[in-house]
């Protein structure tokens, strides 16, 4: 056996040579963030119904994610490495959420910016949750994602609680209505919406003769409409989805209801016209700001339109925005930890997004989230009407 001069066979020598030298090297890939170790890109997670009657909603909010995305990597990206989106379906269903949050986990995303449906976007925050992981919702708007005191939710767009009253306003003290039917579809987000408009109606003085749930899905809603109309409102509220609104529409008109026709805000999309035809014309929807209502928003509907051929629907402007705060408190955290990522989102306060500016408060809800009202004319989304700082109702230009 070969021996150094101090008598150490030479093997034992090599081996503690590369037994110290494997000690270096996993001390300086401890020194890394695990996604610094593991991965050349920073990954985003963006969980929403990709098939389904939402299926054209998700795709939407996928694409505004995209135009973000390649935004901050035209410029360099954060902390030295691109962003890279990773879509996934939850269908709008809550079993389907649950199995989509867990993909997003195993794939190795450090934050999460999307969601549309409530009813997918609770069961995927407790999943985030337990892991860690942040989740700037664009779209879901329950109360409940934010009241539950996890610390790592947050909003790019209002509350149901705060869409409810603006809605109840404006039927009292704009349409000056007296009787108010309110229908919802039994989903979370629907009846949340409903529930808080009702209450606010009630408080205001008018009379709720109706505030009932339909069943998604079904090809006639004649019966329920019969039964509203007989009730004699002055105006129908709907807060369900725009693929049941375009058939209760259609057959309202259908029927000869003459009252005034109303939505919330996951009506707003350009399939309500597709299904409803010329019945939609008239029909006030109220909603966060679309992007063609935005004055800083004017490039990116030109940039959308560009890029996939067709205008952009209501929520992708406020996933571009979710994107990219997201990728702010990356690069303010100096660090993709999700924990990181956390702390340094509930430290923005005055984010200069497209949608306006952003801040949270202690809860994660948007410090100043916006409603404004819209009509459908000529087969398209037209400006309404919004509140002054003193409450009147206005025209907006």
């Amino acid at each position: 056996m070969n021996t150094q001069n101090n008598g150490m066979p030479d093997a034992v020598r090599v081996l503690r040579q590369t037994v110290s030298a494997a000690i270096v090297a996993l001390a300086a890939l401890a020194a890394l963030t695990p996604e610094a170790a593991h991965s050349q890109t920073i990954k985003i997670g963006v969980p929403v119904p990709l098939s389904g009657s939402s299926a054209n909603a998700g795709a939407d909010i996928v694409n505004g994610a995209k135009l973000a995305a390649a935004k901050i990597n035209a410029a360099g990206g954060v902390l030295g490495k691109q962003i890279e989106l990773v879509p996934e379906d939850d269908a709008c269903d809550a079993q389907t959420a649950v199995q989509a949050a867990q993909k997003l986990i195993d794939a190795g995303v450090v934050a999460v910016a999307g969601g549309y449906c409530s009813s997918a976007a609770l069961p995927e925050l407790t999943a985030l949750h337990r892991s860690g992981i942040p989740f700037v919702l664009d779209a879901s708007t329950n109360p409940k994602l934010t009241e539950m005191g996890y610390d790592n939710v947050f909003r790019t767009i209002g509350r149901d609680d705060q869409q409810g009253p603006f809605a109840a306003s404006f039927i009292k003290n704009s349409l000056h209505a007296k009787r108010a039917a309110v229908i919802d579809d039994n989903t979370t987000y629907s009846k949340g919406l409903a529930q808080n408009t009702v209450e606010a109606l009630k408080k205001g003085g008018v009379e709720v003769v109706y505030a009932d749930s339909i069943t998604p899905g079904q090809m006639d809603y004649s019966p329920t409409l019969t039964k509203v109309a007989s009730l004699k409102p002055d105006v129908i509220y709907y807060t369900g989805y725009f693929s049941e609104a375009g058939l209760l529409v259609k057959e309202a008109r259908q029927l000869g209801l003459k009252m005034t026709l109303m939505g919330g805000d996951a009506t707003n999309d350009p399939t309500l016209m597709k299904t409803a035809g010329p019945a939609a014309d008239g029909m006030i929807i109220t909603t966060s700001p679309l992007a063609q209502f935005l004055s800083g928003a004017h490039g990116y509907v030109d940039d959308y339109t560009k890029a996939y051929g067709q205008a952009p629907g209501p929520y992708s402007v406020y996933e571009y925005d979710a994107v990219a705060v997201t990728a702010k408190a990356i690069a303010d955290a100096k660090s993709a930890d999700p924990k990181a990522i956390v702390a340094a989102l509930h430290k923005i306060k005055d984010y200069p997004g497209l949608t306006g500016t952003i801040g949270f408060d202690p809860k994660g809800d948007r410090t100043r989230a916006v409603y404004i009202t819209i009509i459908v004319r000529n087969d398209q989304f037209t400006a309404y009407q919004r509140q002054d700082a003193a409450g009147n109702w206005v025209a907006m230009k």
